[in-house]
């Protein structure tokens, strides 16, 4: 793709962004994007278009089902069709002209419009699910890169810990070293690079779309199956015949099987072990430990530490106790000696079977990047001359919004705020301009009667056959 540009003595000048490069001839803009050939300004990504989707194992979302004889069910990109897809396609910018691609195409009888064009988003950001129960630092703790602050940890979820990066304070509201390093994070995170991130008085990890995070050096393998209390809800039943007594170590929920009432509803005797931390509901603990990378995401490496007493009016010499972690990952087995201390012995085979299925119930730790971006009024603009017509458009479900042909999930309330998995959009979808600032492909797909009625740029719109014939990547 090329359009002339008024040259500037021997460069010419770009407005594919806020920064208006001057570009040699031969050479490239500051975001690698765009090159002046022969004295021609020159798109450097070629458009990308997603063609045969279903066979992307699942990359975009089916339009109608495979037959193609049912009725349509409201989904707006089809499954046996070329979709053309924003990557490539260039920007709005200075955003008074409408997108770069309307194209049309008949499905089934209905013409359908596809608005593409990659938004500049200064208002963007990345949250990342970590799937461990290792602490990997506070809750509002700083996260760094390079020394530089980029975001910060939130709110765990269960059995992950969440991150969430970038937004436009970090990209604009700082130094400019900060806003460079973040966006740099940013496009390698959407783009599924690793990137090596330190938190504020916790862990160093590597972090990469759709592969185990390594923390401290040492790669995760397992997501817990469960807190502690939900661990014995799911094994009781097959550590009963074998075991006096379980303890399963967990950062947030302890729990002891015995006490718990799925060791009552299977008559088990009290054991007499009291283990430390505050007593929630029977056989539920908090706080037993301090938390950290040993058993259950605790600072525990021994773990009869975590025994605060042990009654001697309940407990009873050879009394069979296992310990095991939320992952199934560490495990011991002790006997009562004759002073009731716990002695390590030789587990059983059949304990051993359960811990092994602990871990065959856990799903592997994986690192999940989710984009989410403003679609801004500049942006819209590009869409209909009266950009609230596109928001009420896509509120009401007329207009389908995709990311790299990939379904973006709209946040609730004003504006178009939408986010989606960089895992299942494809390679390289995300650039940059050095405002700083990402580039997002964003695509919105609506009937062309929906369109008109929005006050579309219906002059601008051109036949998916046109595009074909254009310089394009096919996926």
């Amino acid at each position: 793709m090329t359009r002339e540009i008024k040259p500037e003595g021997e460069k010419i000048r770009c407005d594919a962004c806020p920064v208006m490069c001057y570009i040699s001839e031969g050479r490239a803009g500051a975001c690698d994007r765009y090159a002046n050939h022969d004295g021609k300004l020159v798109r450097l990504d070629p458009l990308t278009i997603v063609d045969n989707i279903q066979e992307k194992s699942g990359r975009t979302v089916p339009f109608l089902q495979e037959d193609g004889g049912n009725e349509w069910d409201g989904d707006l990109i089809q499954s046996k069709r070329p979709f053309v897809t924003a990557i490539g396609a260039g920007t709005t910018y200075p955003d008074y002209k409408p997108a770069p691609f309307i194209v049309s195409q008949q499905v089934d009888g209905v013409d359908m419009v596809t608005v593409v064009t990659e938004g500049i988003f200064s208002y963007c950001g990345a949250k990342v699910k970590i799937d461990t129960d290792r602490y990997i630092g506070a809750e509002q703790a700083t996260i760094f890169v390079k020394s530089e602050p980029i975001g910060h940890v939130t709110t765990s979820e269960y059995g992950s810990k969440m991150l969430s990066l970038g937004g436009v304070e970090h990209l604009t509201g700082g130094t400019k070293p900060e806003g460079r390093i973040t966006c740099d994070s940013l496009l390698r995170l959407c783009n599924q690079e690793p990137v090596e991130i330190s938190i504020e008085n916790g862990a160093n990890l590597i972090i990469q779309a759709g592969q185990p995070p390594v923390i401290n050096g040492k790669p995760e393998n397992l997501m817990r199956v469960g807190c502690g209390s939900a661990a014995i809800g799911m094994f009781a039943k097959q550590w009963h015949p074998h075991v006096d007594e379980v303890i399963v170590v967990d950062d947030h929920i302890t729990g002891v099987l015995t006490e718990h009432e799925a060791g009552k509803q299977l008559n088990m005797n009290p054991s007499g072990i009291r283990v430390a931390g505050r007593r929630s509901t029977p056989g539920r603990y908090f706080k037993v430990a301090q938390p950290g990378t040993g058993w259950g995401g605790t600072d525990i490496t021994e773990p009869r530490s975590v025994i605060k007493r042990i009654d001697p009016k309940i407990a009873w010499e050879g009394l069979r106790l296992l310990m095991v972690s939320t992952t199934g990952e560490q495990w011991a087995y002790f006997e009562l000696d004759n002073t009731l201390e716990p002695c390590e012995a030789t587990m059983p085979e059949e304990l051993k079977l359960t811990t092994d299925r602990i871990a065959e119930n856990c799903e592997p730790s994986v690192c999940s990047v989710l984009f989410i971006g403003g679609a801004g009024g500049s942006l819209r603009a590009g869409v209909t001359e009266n950009p609230v017509h596109l928001t009420r458009s896509v509120k009401s479900s007329l207009t389908n919004v995709t990311c790299g042909g990939v379904k973006a999930y709209i946040w609730p309330g004003g504006g178009i705020t939408f986010m989606v998995d960089v895992s299942e959009m494809p390679d390289n979808s995300f650039g940059y301009v050095p405002t700083p600032a990402l580039v997002a492909p964003i695509e919105f797909t609506l009937s062309y009667q929906d369109f008109k009625d929005l006050g579309g740029h219906v002059d601008y719109v051109q036949p998916i056959e046109s595009v074909m014939n254009s310089d394009i990547r096919l996926i």
